[in-house]
């Protein structure tokens, strides 16, 4: 089955069982073999290609690291390679790197990561990793606080878990449960233009899982209340990461019981049934009016090449 192209990094070993013990972590962070990828205002550091439309993760030494003047003690351990290498994920903020004097060198280009999925100016794997350490840092940019008693919260695992100071809660990484369904009534699909998508692209239906739903019970919901459409059956198909911020999307094929749209214009722009060959035509960039679908990177671009027979 394809698989979006930024999605569960084969790279590391997440060695999850190891990540408790500070000692072993210390370890790792203290290592001249140890690497670490960088992200500033949680857009990636890279090093283009020669081309320019190429690149792959700029890795910082733990000697530049140092010479950098940057926190290791709260570095975000993304895994092992098969030697035993460390890789860890450092954040920091746009002041943060423009006050330092070799700015360019190393702190240049940052990009965002989903600009750089949709170009494809990296290896899938490395988009993956990218990925993986975006979607931890955001969890840590909203997790410093303690939901609990409000007080400080501390980095513990390599990243992996923060503990209160006062109150002794701990809190872990959450990732947000996203339905995002194809709906089909055999021979169409239904697709949407969201208020925020670039002009004439069109994408699958999606939306948050709800607390006391299931997967099919969230699906039913959502294709109801943003399209009017009755939905019967309901298919899991396959699922993707996506750290932005850090949501597991499930997707799902979606039988429809009943046709007639009722597109609710607060949360979409536009929603309509096309046929196979139009959902083709998108796909391969030469719909006759210029509409076009999410790239490969997109677990919505899979439901479509799976609509349309590719899979």
């Amino acid at each position: 089955m394809p698989t979006p192209t930024l999605g569960t990094t084969q790279l590391l070993d997440r060695a999850s069982a190891r990540r408790p013990d500070a000692e072993w972590m210390r370890a790792r962070r203290v290592s001249d073999a140890s690497r670490f990828m960088i992200l500033v205002d949680l857009k990636l550091v890279i090093a283009p290609g020669a081309d320019r439309t190429s690149g792959e993760i700029r890795w910082l030494s733990l000697r530049e690291v140092e010479a950098l003047a940057l926190n290791t003690e709260d570095a975000l351990f993304l895994g092992l390679d098969v030697q035993g290498h460390a890789y860890f994920a450092i954040a920091i903020a746009d002041h943060l790197a423009r006050a330092t004097p070799d700015v360019v060198q190393y702190f240049r280009p940052a990009v965002d990561l989903r600009t750089l999925a949709m170009q494809g100016v990296l290896t899938p794997e490395d988009q993956s990793l990218a990925g993986q350490a975006r979607a931890l840092a955001q969890w840590h940019e909203n997790a410093r606080c303690c939901g609990k008693c409000g007080s400080a919260t501390k980095v513990k695992d390599g990243g992996w878990r923060r503990k209160c100071w006062a109150c002794g809660a701990e809190w872990f990484p959450r990732t947000d449960p996203v339905v995002i369904m194809l709906v089909t009534d055999g021979e169409r699909c239904i697709l949407a233009h969201e208020h925020r998508y670039v002009a004439k692209m069109y994408s699958t239906l999606a939306g948050f899982i709800e607390h006391g739903e299931d997967i099919e019970h969230a699906v039913r919901r959502e294709v109801g209340e943003e399209t009017g459409i009755r939905v019967g059956r309901v298919e899991y198909h396959a699922s993707q990461p996506w750290p932005f911020p850090h949501s597991l999307m499930i997707g799902c094929i979606a039988h429809a019981e009943t046709t007639d749209l009722k597109v609710d214009t607060t949360e979409l722009a536009d929603a309509r049934w096309f046929s196979r060959e139009e959902v083709r035509a998108m796909l391969e960039n030469r719909h006759p009016d210029g509409l076009t679908a999410p790239g490969r990177h997109a677990i919505a671009n899979i439901l479509l090449r799976h609509f349309v027979g590719e899979s």
